[in-house]
């Protein structure tokens, strides 16, 4: 058998980042390969440019593949063996070959220098350019069909392209799903991932803005196993947000889902104290500041507008003295500040990230190469998988990942037949 290397035509559908990531590595790695990008909107890396606040939080400074995969709710098995090859180190290089510099923040989040969005976008684009990458938006496809050597890609406008590898990296568009579908993949339910919690307590909706640096969220949904996240949490006009209610919904966006959203959360916002040690502090306070009035005597330094919720719950007068602090009293605010009780009673929306749980089957996918096992020379990356990870640059990764290892094994030339 012999290489051939002229012929060798590549389809990648969807211009996000999982696409623009296995076109350029798949166009760097074969130049002689024909490499079309097909975005169905006017604008391609729109989920780029508004990610991070419009910084595009690219990646995080997690670099042990074993500790990596563990930000991944559904997917990090799969993600194991794939991040010995292309992990948040490679993609720093990556980025940083081109001229474009991350830096880290405290929690380890990762963002451009310039904390625009719009140079990781133009990194993109024109490293696209350079490799040859034909660009096309504004171009829906409206089917596929398996051709015995390669595929037919029809688009909406009634266009046909015939291609001998084809990678779909739709996101979690519907359209996505069907064409995997159609080619033969089985597609596990899609749901909302990484949403903010409705808390139907007007006392608490008015503390929005107050935020702590950290508390332990514990998630009790029928059916399913308690699940517990702890960091910084904050307070909105309609419930709760923070990286420690967004995590806790990633791990628990299917049970969640299944009970429409009506489950308990269990709040501590002391989470590293032990219930001894708050009671002991507050029996400290009593005794050193007994004619104080309770408004006034928060020994942990929480914000005093949520210390005066929390002892309002408790079912304590904001004026009462310390000294006339009951063994009731104590018991109900020890309870508040280590094991409160609230209402989940919907979903709110995170606006920086789109994240779904589901998406096509992991056992379907060969994870060296990114190739389906139903269908020889179909290519999965990005969303689409059944993989989502929790805020913090993680979703960006599986994309960098999934779509660089695609591309470069795209780029390996058709096998021919030697003339006889």
């Amino acid at each position: 058998m012999a290489m051939d290397f002229q012929g060798l035509r590549v389809v990648v559908i969807g211009g996000g980042a999982a696409g623009f990531f296995s076109a350029i590595a798949c166009a760097e790695a074969n130049p002689h390969a024909q490499v079309t990008l097909l975005e169905a909107s006017r604008t391609s890396l729109s989920k780029v440019s508004i990610s991070g606040g419009g910084r595009c939080n690219v990646t995080h400074a997690c670099f042990e593949p074993a500790a990596l995969v563990a930000n991944y709710p559904r997917g990090g098995k799969a993600l194991r063996g794939a991040f010995t090859r292309f992990q948040p180190r490679d993609t720093i290089a990556w980025f940083t070959k081109r001229g474009v510099r991350l830096k880290t923040e405290a929690d380890g989040r990762m963002f451009p220098t310039t904390d625009d969005s719009e140079t990781i976008v133009q990194c993109l684009l024109q490293s696209a350019r350079n490799a040859g990458v034909a660009l096309r938006v504004g171009s829906p496809v409206s089917s596929v069909i398996r051709k015995p050597h390669g595929f037919q890609v029809t688009l909406k406008s009634g266009e046909g392209l015939v291609c001998d590898r084809l990678l779909l990296a739709t996101g979690s568009s519907a359209v996505g799903f069907r064409l995997a579908v159609e080619l033969g993949h089985t597609i596990a339910e899609p749901v909302p991932s990484l949403f903010t919690f409705t808390i139907p307590d007007p006392a608490l909706r008015d503390l929005a803005g107050v935020a702590v640096d950290a508390a332990q969220v514990r998630l009790i949904a029928p059916n399913a196993k308690p699940l517990e996240q702890t960091g910084p949490l904050l307070i909105t006009h309609w419930g709760l947000s923070g990286p420690a209610v967004l995590k806790l919904s990633a791990w628990g966006a299917r049970s969640l889902h299944d009970c429409r959203y009506q489950a308990t959360l269990h709040i501590n916002w002391m989470p590293y104290q032990t219930t001894d040690a708050v009671r002991a502090a507050l029996l400290s306070s009593k005794e050193i500041y007994p004619k104080r009035a309770i408004a006034n005597s928060d020994p942990f330094g929480l914000p005093r507008r949520l210390w005066l919720y929390l002892i309002e719950r408790a079912n304590i007068p904001a004026d009462l003295r310390l000294a006339e602090l009951s063994k009731t009293h104590l018991h109900h605010l020890v309870q508040e500040l280590t094991r409160g009780e609230y209402a989940i009673a919907g979903k709110g929306a995170f606006k920086e990230e789109f994240v779904t749980c589901g998406g096509v089957a992991l056992k379907e996918v060969d994870f060296k190469t990114m190739e389906s096992r139903q269908c020889p020379g179909l290519y999965l990356a990005g969303e689409i998988l059944d993989i989502d990870g929790v805020t913090g640059g993680f979703n960006f990764q599986n994309a960098w990942t999934t779509g660089w290892l695609a591309g470069k094994a795209m780029a390996v030339p058709l096998a021919t037949p030697n003339p006889l």
